[in-house]
């Protein structure tokens, strides 16, 4: 009992961990990523490159920057973050955040530019050709939020340095599945990695669900 208990413990936490940080990170980076994809403007290449880059950030290397950061003697430590849901979120939140610009505005930029000077042309102001631009980008969009949610709800290097794979806290799956592994629980972790794996093809199945209603209501 105790074991099943703790098993939809640290999947609830993961869910909520990861979700919330796809969620914040997807709320800036894709109206960022669109305005990249649909101006155009004096170094644009260069910060299309800077947020491409940025996609292969290693988990450790920002944990480590973000520990330093919050730790006691970094300049956001009076928050007394670390070691926190929280700490993990905003560490998973910013990991993201390049990946959803990146993704968000090549789909932009993928577009026939026609359609936008259509909807400009029959009398459609700047928001609703940017909405004529977006329902047609609108598969590449929820591609980058599913994306996100994969990459944050799957890393380690994050979830460790800044949350310290906490019992009852801060651990939550692939934490947990390193935890077993070293343990020697390897059928344990085997099991981890399934109901992880499992959550992300549910995610991106309930995600493609919601993109045929939201590509509906936008035609509306």
């Amino acid at each position: 009992m105790t074991l099943w208990t703790d098993l939809l413990e640290i999947t609830l936490r993961s869910i909520f961990v990861s979700g919330v940080a796809a969620l914040l990170a997807a709320l800036i980076g894709i109206p960022v990523g669109v305005l990249i994809g649909l101006r155009r403007f004096r170094g644009r290449s260069q910060v299309k490159g800077v947020f491409n880059g940025l996609m292969a950030m290693p988990t450790v290397a920002l944990g480590l920057v973000l520990y330093l950061v919050f730790s006691n003697a970094g300049p956001l430590g009076f928050l007394q973050v670390l070691y926190s849901p929280f700490a993990i979120i905003i560490g998973q939140a910013i990991l993201v955040f390049p990946l959803l610009v990146s993704i968000s505005s090549e789909t932009v930029e993928t577009i026939d530019p026609s359609i936008r000077d259509l909807a400009l042309t029959l009398g459609a102001d700047e928001r609703e050709a940017s909405v004529s631009v977006l329902r047609e980008s609108l598969g590449g969009i929820v591609l980058a939020v599913s994306a996100s949610f994969s990459r944050a709800i799957s890393e380690l290097g994050i979830a460790l340095m800044l949350g310290g794979n906490i019992e009852g806290l801060t651990r939550v799956l692939t934490s947990s599945i390193a935890l077993e592994t070293t343990r020697g629980e390897i059928i344990l972790g085997l099991g981890l990695t399934v109901i992880l794996l499992s959550l992300m093809i549910i995610f991106n199945i309930l995600l493609r669900m919601a993109e045929k209603r939201l590509r509906w209501w936008l035609w509306e």
